[in-house]
């Protein structure tokens, strides 16, 4: 599956009734609380004696996947162009070879020209 189609499946359990801001809005702060619960996990396991659950992690990786879907889905409603996860992931492995262009660097990290 790639991203496109993992959208397009995604997009049939979206809140039909909700307005194109509302979907904007439904997944930004959704994309906050999964992330949250992705991030509470790591820190129970590091610093409450938890163990590491990589099905945990994966179900709320699948969520804020969702939810960055949605968003994509959103932008496309209100702004009349085609948002894909694809074009975000391209977009974002773009960004990364202009600013790591060997790789990750510590100094390239620390002196960032954006």
């Amino acid at each position: 599956m790639n991203m496109n189609q993992y959208q397009h499946l995604a997009a049939r359990t979206i809140n039909k009734n909700l307005t194109a801001n509302q979907l904007l809005i439904n997944a930004a702060l959704g994309l906050a609380g999964e992330s949250g619960e992705a991030a509470d996990h790591i820190k129970k396991v590091f610093f409450q004696g938890h163990p590491l659950d990589p099905k945990h992690i994966t179900k709320e990786l699948g969520d804020i996947m969702w939810y960055v879907a949605e968003m994509c889905t959103a932008l496309t409603q209100l702004l009349n162009e085609t948002y894909t996860m694809d074009d975000v992931a391209e977009n974002n492995i773009e960004k990364l070879k202009k600013r790591y262009p060997e790789g990750f660097s510590t100094e390239l990290s620390l002196n960032r020209k954006e």
